[in-house]
């Protein structure tokens, strides 16, 4: 079985949230734009990834789902079997899947051995083979380089890191912040490191305002926890300060994400047939001509939509989580020294006053573009130049790191 056209396959073990498969999404679709007969097969186990589109060239195999509890253990999303039953038949798919599809690019997103080890096998299998280029995909911030680094530890991820996998690409900028850094890393990992810059957003050109915006012509503000997931408290937050009503505010449309918890959604909705100014959509697989046409965000501060304020150049409210991880919550403090954007921690809520406060002062912000801070938004551009890099054989080693170097 042979085909001489290039493929890219995506691993993100996807167990909750919309993070890695939109990251996921945006980088195949550039490589798909890119290169006219590449193919690139996205392996993943988010339970909505059918309700997203995906250009030609670009498909998905669905892995069994599952969830995380609140105790940090895993459980089947649907299948009534125990969770060692369904991650041997996600690693048996996803081993299988990569012998046949016999990828010349292993991207793992986020996690090194995926989801309790179920990659191992397949990177170990594909090393020797000897043809793909095995690379991991990291956020521009992981965690708390203690908690990581203990994290990691308990999972046994440092050889992998050193032995199996060819590049570590970074998917932001050198300076911003580096997730490798106060992990204890070898030299060696720190010289497969390369810095990509965020990866920029742009409304697609089939896309579509699908739902009418509410408000006819009027400026509005969108606030969109993401997946939803973990968003209840800042939604809670903004409506209680539209309910307040002791100060003139842009009218809201607020996006609560499909993994909003039922009970949440159905008092967010109620409430908001209350307020003139209010009106909330359950869920958009394509948010970004949402995001175009708003005066400015009001967001969390995960990695997708911190590109999308980026790309789309919004005044920007962050409200960041601090729990399970201070990804957020880095990230958008170090966003808002910069001069990038401004932050309301989650530790005020939930004080309807500095809300107000703050979102009465959003649309008068400056956007992030305002900072002046350059090439934040080339890590599509990058990732390309490195695909072809090692599609015509030039992959000796990585771009050199502008913090390279062991800790």
């Amino acid at each position: 079985m042979t085909n001489t056209s290039p493929k890219v396959l995506i691993y993100s073990h996807d167990s909750f949230g919309l993070g890695h498969l939109r990251r996921c999404r945006a980088i195949a679709h550039a490589l798909a734009r890119r290169f006219p007969d590449l193919s690139v097969l996205i392996l993943s186990g988010s339970p909505i990834i059918g309700s997203f589109e995906f250009r030609s060239r670009v498909d998905f195999v669905r892995i069994p789902g599952v969830i995380k509890l609140r105790n940090g253990e895993y459980t089947p999303l649907s299948l009534s079997l125990n969770i060692e039953h369904i991650l041997a038949i996600r690693s048996s798919i996803i081993e299988h899947t990569a012998q046949v599809f016999d990828p010349d690019i292993l991207i793992v997103d986020k996690e090194p051995l995926g989801l309790r080890g179920e990659i191992l096998g397949t990177l170990e299998m594909l090393k020797a083979r000897g043809k793909a280029r095995l690379v991991l995909g990291l956020r521009d911030v992981m965690d708390d380089p203690a908690f990581l680094r203990e994290e990691w530890t308990r999972k046994n991820v440092d050889p992998a890191l050193e032995e199996l996998y060819d590049e570590i690409w970074i998917y932001g900028p050198p300076d911003l912040h580096d997730p490798l850094a106060g992990m204890n890393l070898p030299a060696t990992v720190h010289a497969k490191a390369l810095n990509t810059g965020y990866l920029r957003r742009n409304v697609p050109a089939d896309a579509r305002i699908t739902e009418p915006l509410p408000f006819d012509d009027e400026p509005f503000i969108l606030v969109t926890p993401g997946g939803g997931g973990d968003g209840v408290e800042m939604v809670d937050w903004v409506m209680r300060a539209y309910e307040a009503r002791t100060r003139p505010l842009f009218p809201a449309l607020i996006v609560l994400g499909p993994f909003m918890p039922a009970s949440a959604t159905a008092d967010f909705m109620a409430r908001a047939e209350q307020l003139r100014d209010v009106h909330i959509l359950r869920f958009l697989p394509t948010i970004e001509p949402y995001m175009a046409a708003a005066k400015a965000i009001v967001g969390m501060g995960g990695y997708n939509t911190f590109c999308e304020i980026l790309s789309f150049d919004k005044p920007t409210l962050l409200v960041p989580r601090v729990v399970p991880r201070r990804e957020q919550s880095i990230r958008a403090t170090r966003a808002e020294v910069i001069g990038l954007l401004k932050v309301l921690p989650i530790d005020d809520y939930p004080d309807v006053d500095k809300m107000i406060e703050a979102l009465a002062e959003l649309p008068q912000t400056p956007p992030p573009s305002a900072a002046g801070i350059d090439n934040l938004l080339g890590g599509l551009e990058v990732i390309g130049d490195r695909v072809e890099s090692i599609l015509t054989g030039d992959s000796a080693s990585v771009a050199p790191r502008a913090a390279a170097g062991g800790d």
